[in-house]
């Protein structure tokens, strides 16, 4: 790709401003995105955290649904943190009866798998990307229960409420899967937009750069 890429951000619901400029940070043309006119305009989006089922609502109220999913099914770039990694996967469970998703990413997500908002936490991960850790904010989390063949495992976390890995003793492991990639579509258990760490936002632009 030459030039600076368009990148857009799912903007009706979730943590916007702050993606638009962690994207703007790592040099690429940042928009909002709230009609397909502005999604036909963009050569990559992210799906910023909310909540999943009122994304899945909001997208189809604003006709955005279907030229998303059509947008991912022809290989734009997708960066989907939290709501938006739900909204990314093939299958979730933990959902309400009705939901559905975008779909893609070649994964099992569990919805709010880490818990409630009061159980939200902070963990320092091995990303396999970065030389040093990165440092995630979990709220309401999900987590990774499956992956596909041609899914890349980024990162895992080892802490936090419910992991499980601390009741099952020091020969099993269970460590849970937050950070993946599949092709062009990224996505991640945590809100990269909260830490003022542009990595994973300047990891993304390169994907889309690449094109």
């Amino acid at each position: 790709m030459t030039g600076k890429p368009v990148i857009g951000v799912f903007a009706l619901q979730g943590n916007v401003r702050e993606h638009v400029a962690m994207l703007t940070q790592v040099g690429v043309v940042a928009r909002p995105v709230r009609r397909p006119s502005e999604l036909a305009e963009v050569d990559a989006l992210v799906l910023p955290g909310g909540e999943s089922t009122t994304m899945d609502k909001l997208a189809r109220a604003f006709e955005l649904f279907e030229p998303l999913q059509k947008r991912i099914a022809d290989g734009m770039p997708v960066f989907g943190t939290c709501a938006g990694m739900i909204m990314l996967a093939d299958e979730i469970t933990g959902g309400i009866d009705g939901q559905e998703t975008l779909g893609g990413l070649d994964v099992t997500v569990r919805r709010n798998a880490f818990g409630r908002q009061v159980d939200s936490f902070e963990a320092d991960l091995d990303f396999a990307a970065f030389d040093t850790p990165y440092h995630a904010v979990f709220i309401r989390a999900p987590w990774v229960e499956r992956v596909g063949r041609e899914v890349e495992v980024l990162s895992t976390v080892r802490s936090g409420p419910d992991t499980g890995w601390d009741r099952v003793g020091p020969e099993a492991e269970h460590s849970r899967i937050v950070a993946v990639r599949h092709d062009r579509l990224l996505a991640t258990s945590f809100h990269p937009e909260m830490t003022g760490d542009a990595r994973l936002h300047g990891y993304f632009a390169e994907l889309v750069r690449d094109l």
